[in-house]
Formats: C-alpha cells, sequence, structure tokens
C-alpha cells in the first residue's frame, strides 16, 4: 500500500504574506488620509475661530487680538476690553458649543443607527426650552447668578426627557426604534407646554424666550465656557474608550453582541453622554440646531464611519462651522449680531433635505 504525501504548493504561503502587507499597506494609507482629513478640519476650525474674533463693528487685526491675550500692555484699554471681554469668550464658546453638538450628534446617529438623527431628536431641545421659559414666566429661582439659574433650569428639564427615553429604553431593552419614537412624542409634549406658558406670559417674558430659542452666544462669558469645556473634558475620554464599540455597532446588535458587547449598557450610557452635551450646549445658548446633523455628516464624508477617526473629525467638523456661522451671523448687518441659531437653520435645512433626498435614490 503505497502513502501519497502532498506537497506543499510552491508559493503559496508568500503569495498569502504578500496579500496581508499589501492589506496592511493599504490600510495604513487611509488610516494616514484620514488623519490629514482630521488636520485639515481642526485648522479650519482654528481659521475660523479667528476670523470670528477678528470680524465685528469694531476693526481688530490678528496682531491686535494676539497681543491682547499674550501682551496685553500692548494693546489699548478699549481693544483689550473689545477682544477679552466680548470677542473671545463667545468665539471660543461657538468652537465648544459646535464641539459638543457635533460629537453629540455624531454618537446619536450610531446608537440609534439613523443618520438623519441629532442631539434634538429625543426631544432634548424641547424640553430645555420649556425649562427655561419656566424660569422666566413664574421667576423660578435656584442660583442668585440670573443667567447660571436660566441654563440650570434648562439643563434639568433636558436631563429629565433623557431620563425618560433612558428609563423606556432600559425597560424596552434599549430599541432604538423605541428610542427615537418616545423623543419624538416628549418634543411634542415639552413644545405644547411651551406654547402654554407663551401664551400666558407678559410682553417682556415672551420677548425674554422668543430670543432664548433662537440661539445666541452673546451671554458667553469665561464663567459659562468653563462648565461646558469641562462637560466635553469628561465626556471626550468615555467616548475614545468605547470608540470600538461603537464602530462594532455600526455592524448590527447581533454582530456588536458576537463580539461580546453589552449592547443595551452601550446605547444608553452612550445616550447619557451625548445627552449631557447637548443639554449643556442648549443650556448656555439656546436652540441652536442643525450643527449636530450637518457636522458628522462632514466628518463621516471625509474619514467613513470607523468612530476613532469620526468622532474626532465630527468634533472638528462641529467647531468649524459653528464658528463660521457665527462669524457670518456678525458680518450680515455691522454692528448687529443676528442669532446664531437662525444661520445654522439656513444652513442646515438644505443640506438636511439634501440628505432625506440621497438616502431615498440610494433605497430605490
Amino acid at each position: 500500500m503505497t502513502t501519497s504525501v502532498h506537497a506543499p504548493v510552491p508559493g503559496a504561503k508568500t503569495d498569502a504574506t504578500q496579500a496581508e502587507l499589501e492589506a496592511i499597506a493599504a490600510y495604513k494609507q487611509r488610516s494616514r488620509r484620514k488623519v490629514l482629513a482630521i488636520c485639515g478640519l481642526t485648522l479650519a476650525a482654528i481659521v475660523s475661530f479667528i476670523a470670528a474674533i477678528v470680524v465685528g463693528p469694531i476693526d481688530i487685526t490678528f496682531a491686535e487680538v494676539w497681543n491682547a491675550v499674550f501682551n496685553p500692555d500692548a494693546v489699548d484699554n478699549q481693544t483689550r476690553t473689545v477682544i477679552r471681554t466680548l470677542r473671545l469668550p463667545a468665539a471660543l464658546m461657538a468652537v465648544l458649543v459646535g464641539v459638543a453638538l457635533s460629537l453629540a450628534g455624531a454618537q446619536m446617529q450610531t446608537i440609534l443607527d439613523n443618520p438623519l438623527a441629532e442631539p434634538f431628536t429625543l426631544g432634548i431641545s424641547a424640553a430645555a426650552a420649556f425649562g427655561a421659559a419656566l424660569s422666566i414666566v413664574i421667576g423660578l429661582t435656584v442660583l442668585p447668578n440670573p443667567q447660571l439659574n436660566l441654563a440650570l433650569t434648562a439643563a434639568v428639564s433636558a436631563l429629565i426627557a433623557v431620563a425618560v427615553v433612558a428609563a423606556a429604553a432600559v425597560w424596552k431593552g434599549a430599541n432604538a426604534e423605541s428610542m427615537i419614537l418616545l423623543g419624538i412624542a416628549l418634543s411634542f409634549l415639552f413644545q405644547a407646554l411651551l406654547s402654554l406658558l407663551q401664551y400666558g406670559a407678559n410682553t417682556e417674558a415672551l420677548q425674554q424666550i422668543v430670543f432664548w430659542t433662537m440661539g445666541s452666544l452673546q451671554r458667553a462669558n469665561w464663567t459659562t465656557n468653563l462648565v461646558l469645556g469641562a462637560v466635553i473634558v469628561v465626556a471626550v475620554p468615555f467616548c475614545a474608550a468605547n470608540a470600538w464599540k461603537l464602530t462594532a455597532l455600526r455592524l448590527g446588535d447581533d454582530r456588536a453582541a458576537a463580539l461580546g458587547i453589552n449592547v443595551a449598557r452601550l446605547r444608553v450610557t452612550t445616550l447619557l453622554v451625548a445627552s449631557a452635551l447637548a443639554a449643556a450646549s442648549v443650556a448656555f445658548t439656546g436652540v441652536i440646531g442643525f450643527v449636530g446633523l450637518v457636522g458628522p455628516h462632514v466628518a463621516r464624508m471625509l474619514v467613513g464611519e470607523d468612530q476613532k477617526f469620526f468622532l474626532p473629525a465630527s468634533a472638528a467638523a462641529g467647531a468649524m462651522l459653528l464658528s463660521v456661522a457665527y462669524a457670518v451671523s456678525l458680518s450680515i448687518i455691522p454692528g448687529v449680531a443676528i442669532p446664531i441659531g437662525i444661520i445654522t437653520a439656513l444652513v442646515g435645512v438644505p443640506f438636511f433635505i439634501f440628505l432625506i433626498f440621497t438616502r431615498t435614490r440610494r433605497k430605490g
């Protein structure tokens, strides 16, 4: 009886190794392109931030801005006051709010598996607007500082709405569809309550409510920037630690669970972090829509769905978009700052419609 021995195919191992090396090289090349895209967005955000400081009724050069920050004695008192007290806090808040809303939008779109989702999909903006209106109309006072008091009531109201959605999500197994439907219901509820408050408000209170719901950066100061910056600093490590889990979630709940991920826990905790970012932003600036929708989509077009690239790109895109919108709001009418929520809506609505028709065409 003869025993046949299969001889190894010459070059098979070499071919497999060569294919692996080529795949690794291609992945590294794609990663470098994505890093360059993030760097480009970051540079654009920095340029937009500087433009938001320079633009205004008083002509200020970049050199004066630099001196006002790093060499105060080199500029006159008026210029120094305008830059350090008025323009710099507002421009910095534009960056922080852009980062927070876009980062929250990126996470919302991931956990809800809906590219048209944004931080306000779950009723956060409507709830915050109701809380702020309640504070204005009935004079609800928790903190002695009026601005911080208004921000606190708005943030608490928004977080209550989020807590309802999160509790229902846990009860229903953190189903994305249930979360979206409940969020829509809460949006209608808080909009109705807001309308009720507006109906019974006096002229002065009604004017304050309308201005707050338009969204504005004119209330920015170093204290509000510090609070918002602290929220972002706390949220970013969570986003970084769960980047690979969120990437796996894009493959579907079943595949993510097969990789050992607790999908329900990931969805709820991400919801809470994204909602905290959105609530902190809305509390200090009012309702600024579409940044959390447009920013992530700009990032997605440049770097794809890998969350370790997608999240920082979304943050940079949001900072750039809101800084540009703020600079535009100061430039349309000299000496008048148009509420920034109007500018973002004018840009965001056409983009939103474009996304809807693009998504429909792809499905067809």
